[in-house]
């Protein structure tokens, strides 16, 4: 039987994308033969839909129908408008490395403050010489998308036992409006660091903008690292990130994920733990409302013995919106001793707000200590009458009890500074709702 592949309209609108920005992407003859072959993947996949079981609730066929051209390099005035918008989200105290609609911004960057600390290049520099970050072993089209067209990130290093002084804040702008933008990063941690890594996704008057974001993580040896993820992209923007985290031995990792903008989100994050002795802590929390969907999809595999992982997400919907939680486990045959816990809990403020839990444990050793559990539910009106009769509007009523709600999540987060920075997002779109 001969087997016909039909392009849909997305699909020939990014074979376009693709011709006419293969010739402006960075790399040298080798690397655009790695690009070629990853676009050939995403060609033979499509656009992720329903029938994919990862994608069941995530149908980007259906959310988003193609991918925008890609975003030109930012002149004076999208630098400008830039700069405004990491004035006003730039985290106190941190050191800033700024890519806006997918390119390196030196000049928003404190460069020279983090020469002492970390080696910094970035993604043009590598693929100059080698196409190894553009090389992935996963079949997911997304992913092999953002292999094709990655025109820029930050490729970190931290050398062993570097305690750093100051959190690293990674800042994405969109500056440009019906355009996309693909960005890769790496941070490789080494033995013993101690670190704290923060990335923000704003937008600087850009509007209906996508963004496909992919980060590789490797972190050494009894390191000590928070990684901290803040969505607030566009109301009508597209953002798809992918974390690819390999942890070795007694680490501890504090990973937490915040979404409180986008018409389309989904964070895909997934963790081995190839180290015994390892920690991982995976919190999160999804603040929606209208239409907006927010999806987070993580994977931790315990591939060694004796690793225990704790998984806390927190989903608040409002109007029409939809979150969507997929959870899975792996204990592999000789991860004797695995310790992981997964919950998720969703919290309905309207009759049409949707929520989908989805979490699952694959177990394939005999001496293990695994559990997970969901629920979705509105607000308690007992609660809330209590809080009424004190004197309380109902909307301030409500305010409070969803803080409690996600407290759980955000008081994962060790650092005093960054805890309540991230607690002052929450507050301000409360007060949005409001």
């Amino acid at each position: 039987m001969n087997v016909a592949v039909v392009k849909t309209g997305g699909g020939r609108a990014v074979s376009d994308l693709f011709a006419s920005a293969e010739g402006r992407l960075p790399g040298s003859p080798g690397v655009a033969a790695v690009r070629r072959e990853a676009f050939e993947t995403y060609e033979r996949l499509g656009l992720p839909h329903r029938r994919i079981e990862e994608w069941k609730y995530t149908d980007l066929r259906a959310l988003v129908g193609e991918v925008l051209p890609l975003a030109v390099s930012p002149d004076a005035a999208a630098m400008k408008r830039a700069a405004e918008a990491v004035k006003t989200h730039a985290i106190a105290g941190a050191r800033k490395l700024v890519l806006v609609d997918g390119v390196f911004a030196a000049d928003l960057s404190d460069v020279k403050a983090l020469a002492s600390e970390v080696s910094l290049m970035t993604l043009r520099e590598t693929l100059d010489k080698d196409a190894g970050l553009l090389k992935t072993e996963s079949t997911d089209a997304v992913i092999a998308l953002n292999a094709a067209m990655a025109t820029d990130g930050v490729v970190l290093s931290i050398a062993d036992g570097a305690h750093l002084s100051a959190p690293i804040q990674v800042i994405h702008v969109a500056t440009a409006s019906s355009a996309s933008s693909f960005s890769r990063s790496q941070l490789v941690v080494g033995k013993g660091v101690r670190a704290t890594i923060v990335e923000s996704f704003i937008a600087a008057g850009a509007k209906a903008y996508q963004v496909n974001d992919a980060v590789i993580v490797t972190v050494g040896d009894g390191a000590d690292l928070a990684h901290i993820r803040l969505m607030d992209d566009a109301p009508d923007a597209v953002n798809v990130t992918s974390h690819f985290v390999t942890v070795g031995a007694n680490v501890k990792l504090n990973f937490f994920n915040m979404t409180t903008g986008a018409a389309v989100s989904r964070l895909q994050g997934f963790i081995r733990l190839a180290g015994e002795g390892s920690e991982l802590s995976a919190n999160g929390v999804n603040l929606l409302q209208k239409t907006e969907h927010g999806d987070t999809t993580l994977v931790v595999d315990h591939a060694v013995p004796n690793c225990v992982s704790r998984e806390t997400f927190r989903a608040v919907i409002d109007d029409r919106a939809h979150s969507v939680f997929q959870g899975r486990i792996i204990v592999r045959p000789d991860a004797q001793k695995t310790d992981g816990k997964m919950m998720t809990r969703a919290l309905l403020l309207s009759d049409e707000a949707e929520a989908d839990n989805k979490p699952e444990l694959e177990i394939f050793a005999d001496d293990v200590s695994c559990g997970h559990g969901a629920t979705a539910g509105a607000l308690d009106e007992s609660l809330l009458f209590y809080l009424k009769a004190r004197g309380l509007p109902e909307k301030q009523a409500q305010a409070l009890l969803i803080q409690a709600f996600v407290g759980e999540a955000i008081e994962q987060i060790a650092d005093d500074q960054l805890r309540e920075h991230v607690i002052g997002i929450a507050e301000r779109w409360l007060e949005r709702r409001s």
